[in-house]
């Protein structure tokens, strides 16, 4: 952060402080009480299984400043701040932080895609400017906030990834960010055990509305059945991305050719061929909310076309092991995004195997068993050779891939460790692995295994 005081967070903060210098400097937030040092402020946040006031004393050794909610009265040169809630208080700092810079900001958030057109707007938009944007994976009520503490003067304009879990969290980052657009890319299941349906989850995602200006606008994926559900929810200026014919921003003529996707762009009386360095449909559509914010900040469709196609982002990570191709996909997993990364597995050139490893999809409800079978019927109209899973309800992905292709070579293992020594000595030339499921099955550690 720039010229942030103590001062300045009791304001943001409405706090009150209770012992310390108010005109001590504040460069940087942090909720990990190792990382304090003489301009740090620490937020120690309350979570399920530990309270970080604990960490105070040790947190503030090296000097800094904390907020707390749970001080009444304290003594020394260290800053104590007291507030009602210290979650908040730390969004309410970002918020303040935020506003005090005039860069324009592009808040991103959907169920399937984000990342990946977090991304590649980015990629776009740094053909022209300095971007700032999400950090990792922080894109949650404590993330957010930590990624605008690294905000700076010099940024010109800012790309943001919004996710959610609960109701209200999109308003909430909105209110955090202030983005001057929104962009929604899909609506799914992921966090349905937690919103009951998708239309819920729908409602959610397009409340990214709230947060936005009056001349703001949404650019929102048009091929997404949900998202036509409840347009009419829609309060501000939209825009739709996609294939369908009604779309402002539209890709026709999609085809893949040597390890790239190629296709038409259209917008208004505008015919672009485009060549992406990535793989799938999918990445098609995520390109058109990147061209279409691209435009709408004059960025030269010269550049854009340039940027995209050196893009290669961190999702379906295609690596060349030894003498066959692993598709890195272990980050997490949902129906959409697994029918995504199949298909790209199904059109994969290769005189070899197209061997999927899976393994369950999570947070998905009372319904989950349902849309792991929904997965396994989708597996049998590809032209995946081998299936092999972790995980007990990927077993459905098995018995239902079976009952339409019972050609389908397939194989469930009880661990992670019994699936990488069966790999490592079944893979040969030429053959395409995919390896997918949600971040808590851990199949990174097979990716890290079978690249080492």
């Amino acid at each position: 952060m720039e010229n942030i005081t103590i001062q300045d967070i009791l304001e943001a903060t409405d706090g009150t402080l209770l012992c310390g210098d108010p005109s001590m400097k504040i460069d940087h937030l942090s909720t990990n009480s190792m990382e304090i040092g003489p301009n740090t402020l620490f937020v120690p946040i309350i979570g399920e299984r530990v309270d970080a006031h604990i960490f105070i004393p040790n947190a503030l050794k090296e000097g800094g400043a904390c907020l707390t909610q749970e001080h009444t009265e304290a003594s020394g040169n260290a800053p104590y701040i007291k507030v009602p809630d210290t979650l908040t208080a730390m969004q309410q700092i970002a918020a303040y932080y935020r506003n005090k810079m005039s860069l324009p900001i592009i808040g991103v958030t959907g169920s399937v895609g984000k990342t990946t057109t977090r991304e590649m707007i980015a990629h776009v938009l740094k053909g022209k400017y300095k971007v700032f944007e999400t950090i990792g994976n922080q894109n949650s009520q404590v993330g957010v906030p930590l990624t605008l503490d690294h905000l700076t003067s010099e940024d010109e304009i800012g790309v943001l990834e919004m996710g959610m879990s609960e109701k209200g969290q999109i308003t909430t980052l909105g209110n955090i960010i202030h983005p001057n657009v929104g962009v929604v890319t899909n609506v799914g299941v992921s966090h349905i055990e937690m919103m009951g349906s998708r239309d819920n989850i729908c409602i959610e995602k397009l409340d990214i509305q709230n947060g936005l200006p009056e001349d703001g606008v949404l650019f929102l994926n048009g091929d997404n059945d949900m998202i036509r559900k409840h347009i009419d929810y829609v309060k501000k200026p939209y825009e739709f991305y996609g294939f369908a014919d009604d779309c402002t921003y539209r890709a026709e003529k999609i085809r893949e050719k040597g390890g790239q996707t190629l296709f038409e762009f259209h917008y208004g009386d505008m015919k672009e061929p485009i060549t992406l360095n990535v793989l799938g449909k999918h990445n098609v559509s995520n390109a058109l909310a990147a061209i279409a914010i691209g435009l709408r900040y004059d960025v030269p469709m010269s550049t854009i076309k340039a940027q995209l196609s050196t893009f290669s982002g961190q999702r379906q990570n295609i690596i060349h092991v030894n003498d066959y191709i692993l598709i890195d996909d272990a980050y997490n997993a949902s129906p959409d995004s697994m029918k995504a990364s199949l298909s790209i597995l199904s059109e994969f050139k290769t005189r070899g195997r197209k061997i999927a490893v899976l393994s369950d999809m999570l947070e998905l409800g009372p319904d989950s068993p349902e849309y792991h079978k929904e997965v396994g019927r989708f597996i049998a109209t590809t032209k995946v050779t081998d299936l092999f899973i972790t995980g007990e309800l990927s077993r459905h992905y098995i018995e239902e891939a079976w009952k339409e292709n019972p050609s389908l070579h397939t194989r469930a293992f009880s661990s992670n460790g019994e699936l990488i020594a069966f790999l490592e000595t079944y893979l040969k030339k030429n053959d395409v692995v995919l390896i997918k499921g949600s971040n808590g099955m851990n199949l990174k550690e097979v990716s890290k295994a079978l690249m080492a």
